[in-house]
């Protein structure tokens, strides 16, 4: 992995385009990063590509956030990207299985890497983000360190259709079996917050007993916390998330989340921006026979939490 860069914030996320480069440079290639929520994840992404804007001369970079985390917004915005002719595109595909053909067309018209969820079954040439499965297994870990003695856990996702969502439960359960923790079910929200924390109050309720909730994307975690806030049963249920949302970083503060898996997004925008670039340069040396170019991904827990804020807070103020 190449090394850090510093980092520029947009300060805020919102949907659509966002282009970085002299507002004349039109005539450059462009580079496009199309994410697969609306979510505040995806920021710390945009400041990647961002950088890598201004860091590549010949090349235009921009984010597409979609409005809604469908496959369907994914193909429009894809779409208008072949017809504008752009060079090259990143994505987090939602839809896999049902975006394939989008994704193999795409990948004839121009350079084509996915990023934070795959689809390994179309012609994209790299996938730069996190092993999943891997990242799933560390979680797994987390949840047999806050229920030693067992229990029964709920897990919170946005879409099971997503390549991430999928190898993430795959990570848990691979962890988890055997033992005597047992996953009650898994709920979906297709990237609706108001549905996302209902759907932990609904959990709270109907199973009042409930040992742990795990949020699987970015903006889960956040929504359980704050059901569990709201139901008075923080300290009684064990919270266990994924990524760095303020909300989440603060409850592993005030001991309500017991941890979370964080990935690199600012790394996802950057590196796929440049490493874009270097394959319409000619060199694709850097790509691996798997097509897997793995960012690490690291456990924020009580003991290094403020550390860590830390960290994000001088990143995000460069």
């Amino acid at each position: 992995m190449l090394r850090r860069h510093a980092l520029t914030l947009a300060t805020a996320l919102l949907a659509g385009t966002f282009a970085v480069g002299p507002a004349a440079a039109q005539d450059k290639p462009v580079l496009a990063f199309v994410t697969n929520a609306a979510a505040d994840f995806w920021t710390i992404g945009r400041a990647g590509v961002m950088q890598a804007g201004e860091e590549l001369d010949g090349y235009t970079t921009e984010m597409h956030i979609v409005s809604e985390a469908t496959a369907a917004e994914q193909r429009r915005i894809i779409d208008d990207l072949l017809t504008r002719g752009v060079a090259g595109i990143t994505v987090s595909v939602i839809d896999p299985a049902n975006s394939r053909d989008l994704l193999n067309r795409a990948a004839s018209q121009a350079v084509l890497f996915t990023s934070d969820s795959d689809a390994a079954d179309t012609d994209r040439m790299l996938y730069v983000g996190t092993d999943n499965v891997a990242a799933g297994e560390q979680a797994g870990e987390l949840i047999k360190q806050a229920l030693p003695d067992g229990g029964k856990i709920m897990l919170f996702v946005g879409t099971m259709g997503a390549a991430n969502a999928q190898e993430r439960v795959e990570g848990i359960k691979k962890v988890l079996e055997g033992g005597n923790i047992e996953i009650v079910d898994i709920r979906t929200d297709e990237v609706d917050f108001a549905r996302a924390k209902r759907n932990v109050e609904d959990t709270l309720t109907t199973y009042p007993d409930i040992d742990g909730l795990v949020g699987l994307w970015s903006y889960n975690t956040p929504q359980i916390v704050e059901a569990v806030k709201a139901a008075g049963k923080d300290g009684q249920v064990k919270i266990i998330g994924f990524d760095e949302d303020p909300v989440t970083l603060r409850g592993i503060a005030d001991g309500i989340v017991e941890a979370t898996v964080v990935q690199q997004p600012y790394e996802f925008g950057y590196q796929s921006m440049m490493l874009m670039a270097r394959v319409l340069d000619g060199d694709t040396s850097f790509i691996p026979e798997d097509g897997l170019m793995i960012i690490p991904t690291k456990v924020i827990d009580k003991s290094n939490v403020d550390e860590f804020r830390q960290e994000m807070q001088k990143l995000l103020a460069q």
